[in-house]
């Protein structure tokens, strides 16, 4: 199929085809004709598969007819990130520019005045983020009664950023008899049931199952077992390390890199350059400008590395991305499958790494609930482990001592002070207890008094609890210079020192 079979028209097609695209993708082949009939939508479909444009070519069809009036927008598209927002406004660009089409971007970090006096001239496209939509009208800037076409993009997002009461709330500014097009990734039952109240009669879109990942990606698991140092951030800095080693390993030509947090994305930022990987940083609490800048210098390839938050997990489409590592497990199972989507997309072959350490086996398992397949496991020499013929569990593989067995709890040697019972010689770790005869049976009351027993080893024994044992167990050589408890000086009141007089103490 051609894009000429959808019904679009000729000063379209020749826009599309300037792009360089003349197949649609399975959801602009379903998606375009019956948002050109007017009928509601209702469109899932994994990411990379040309969601933006399965309702921007149309609308570009539906709004060439007409123009807007000062403050009353005549579409609406709502986006979760400005990121996305503004990408939406690039393709808009693209294909309406054979068409006399005015467009406004409504974007948190940019002034309200510049906007406002795009919205005072007419636009046919108003582009936004739900809370600057708000501000905007709450401020008087803004008139929604003549929008024609509604658009939700990434409604799952939308749910998962708690914009729902908001979209609601524009939902009932808008004029009933409009056409809505709901588009999202995947399909909880919460975006069915905004659905149900937002939509008349929709025609359901789906080209591919809910939450699945694209054939286009290649998936691996590097499986980290635990640090040897116990101090803090050991486990991270072991992921740097590897996370490293999978990029002089793969070398990409250019990668996302997702943490969980922002505090690790600016820590894996600098890690990178100090190691000579230059690379840029994008998350939310960066400024509009900052922002935009440092993704048009990594659109442009300016950086081959980008570490960012989930901000920029949805919908970012960045031509021939070839490589996604997930420095952090997400989570949610679902921002796995959105985080990997930014590479493999039209068609072109990605590779999606990420990297786990045993308290991440959780959300491992959620993900491969979720896409109903497991994620291959893989070493860094390169080679795959397939996670069903793995001898054993990634935990296990943290546990394993030299001999490469697996050890056991109730194996590990215990120090138990019960009352008369057997101790032989210490064994590792238990240098501490000194070995006496086993003499007496074990008593049934583990409470119970212990009987003296004969010295057999010239190591300092415990000390007895019984002032009576003092007698019959005499002071080795190696207590001679200790003092006796007697001997010791008893604190008193004068030994209270106040805390901010304690420089001048000396503590020996």
């Amino acid at each position: 199929m051609q894009f000429s079979d959808l019904g679009l028209s000729e000063d379209l097609l020749r826009a599309v085809s300037d792009a360089g695209y003349s197949e649609p993708t399975p959801i602009q082949a379903e998606a375009i004709p019956y948002v050109l009939m007017g009928r509601d939508i209702l469109g899932c479909a994994q990411t990379g598969t040309g969601k933006t444009a399965s309702f921007t070519l149309p609308m570009i069809d539906i709004l060439a007819q007409g123009r807007g009036k000062a403050r009353m927008p005549r579409s609406l598209i709502l986006e979760p990130t400005r990121e996305l927002a503004a990408q939406v406004a690039d393709n808009f660009d693209v294909y309406g520019k054979n068409h006399r089409l005015n467009k406004a971007l409504l974007i948190g970090g940019e002034s309200l005045d510049e906007q406002a006096k795009l919205l005072n001239k007419g636009v046919d496209v108003l582009i936004a983020t739900p809370g600057r939509l708000i501000d905007m009208f709450e401020r008087g800037f803004l008139l929604l009664n003549d929008v024609k076409v509604f658009v939700i993009d990434e409604s799952d997002r939308m749910l998962d950023m708690g914009f729902i009461p908001d979209v609601e709330r524009i939902a009932a500014m808008l004029p009933p008899l409009r056409t809505t097009l709901l588009f999202s990734a995947t399909m909880p039952k919460e975006i069915k049931k905004l659905a149900e109240r937002f939509l008349m009669n929709p025609k359901e879109v789906t080209v591919s199952p809910p939450a699945s990942t694209a054939d286009t990606i290649t998936q691996g698991l590097l499986m980290l077992g635990r640090a040897s140092s116990r101090a803090p951030g050991a486990d991270q800095k072991m992921k740097r390390e590897a996370l490293r080693d999978l990029i002089q390993r793969e070398k990409p030509r250019n990668a996302l890199i997702f943490c969980n947090r922002k505090r690790d994305v600016d820590i894996v930022h600098r890690s990178l350059n100090r190691h000579g990987l230059e690379a840029a940083r994008l998350h939310g609490d960066m400024s509009q400008p900052m922002r935009m800048e440092t993704l048009n210098k990594f659109k442009t390839g300016d950086m081959r590395y980008l570490v960012c938050s989930d901000v920029a997990a949805r919908g970012l489409d960045i031509p021939e991305m070839s490589h996604v590592f997930n420095f952090d497990v997400p989570t949610h199972a679902e921002d796995y499958v959105h985080r990997i989507g930014r590479t493999g997309r039209a068609g072109h072959q990605g590779h999606a790494f990420t990297i786990a350490v045993p308290a991440d086996a959780k959300y491992v398992d959620g993900i491969e609930r979720l896409t109903k397949s497991p994620i291959p496991r893989i070493d860094l020499k390169g080679a795959v482990k397939s996670p069903a013929n793995s001898e054993s569990s990634p935990a296990d593989e943290s546990d394993r001592g030299s001999t490469g067995t697996v050890a056991d709890a109730n194996e590990k040697p215990k120090r138990r002070r019960r009352g008369g019972r057997n101790r032989s010689a210490p064994g590792p770790g238990s240098a501490v207890e000194a070995p006496v005869a086993a003499t007496e049976p074990v008593s049934v009351n583990p409470y119970a008094a212990a009987e003296p027993v004969p010295e057999t080893s010239q190591q300092p024994p415990r000390e007895p609890q019984k002032p009576a044992a003092r007698a019959e167990r005499p002071r080795q050589e190696s207590r001679k210079d200790e003092p006796a408890k007697s001997d010791r000086p008893v604190k008193g009141l004068g030994d209270h020192v106040p805390a901010f007089m304690m420089r001048d103490v000396d503590l020996g």
